[in-house]
């Protein structure tokens, strides 16, 4: 008898190919098709403000209470969300609270501004501080300290202070201070050797 070649072989009626299986499990049931993982649906504005005030609230309020009346600095941080709130359009949501804090200078600032009343005629035309002394430096209890930061100038004392009290360096000083990264860590070397320099003045009497 002539055997028959593989070729002549045919499977039994019903019994799937091989490349039929493609695309089953071992049962040869249909496996789900992989797709990719839909991306997560963006928070609507209210649900991303309410989120970003119950994060953030806490360090906007000490930054307050840090610089100022402590009864002032509840109301100062409400007034920065509401700021924020207006301006969320323009808040980048990968560095929240850098822009927080570069608005909180910018609302004590004006809020200063008020507290100092002087007669017309001895207002400064140009944008000089009118405040003898900063507010900062009275939670300050060690004087030699706070003697060495008042010779510093403004800008070197706002850096250190933003370094030292908020923790903030790198990307997050620099977007606080409206800079470069390199130039806030240029800013915030000079202040640190300015600081050192006035200390050790002091110390040398």
């Amino acid at each position: 008898m002539k055997r028959a070649s593989t070729d002549e072989i045919a499977p039994d009626e019903g019994e799937p190919m091989p490349e039929d299986l493609a695309g089953r499990d071992p049962a040869g049931r249909p496996e789900p098709s992989a797709s990719p993982a839909d991306p997560p649906e963006p928070l609507d504005e209210g649900t991303w403000f309410e989120a970003v005030v119950r994060e953030h609230d806490g360090a906007i309020v000490r930054y307050f209470a840090r610089r100022g009346p402590r009864q002032d600095a509840e109301d100062l941080a409400a007034e920065v969300f509401t700021t924020a709130w207006r301006r969320r359009a323009d808040v980048p949501r990968d560095a929240v609270l850098p822009w927080l804090y570069r608005t909180a200078g910018f609302t004590l600032a004006n809020h200063r501004r008020k507290l100092v009343d002087l007669p017309v005629e001895t207002v400064p035309e140009r944008g000089t501080s009118a405040v003898s002394e900063d507010p900062e430096l009275s939670l300050l209890f060690d004087a030699e300290l706070r003697g060495a930061l008042e010779s510093v100038g403004e800008r070197d004392r706002r850096i250190l202070l933003l370094h030292a009290w908020e923790g903030l360096d790198g990307d997050a000083l620099a977007a606080t201070l409206g800079i470069s990264r390199s130039g806030a860590d240029a800013a915030l070397s000079r202040a640190r050797k300015r600081l050192r320099e006035a200390w050790g003045e002091r110390l040398s009497f």
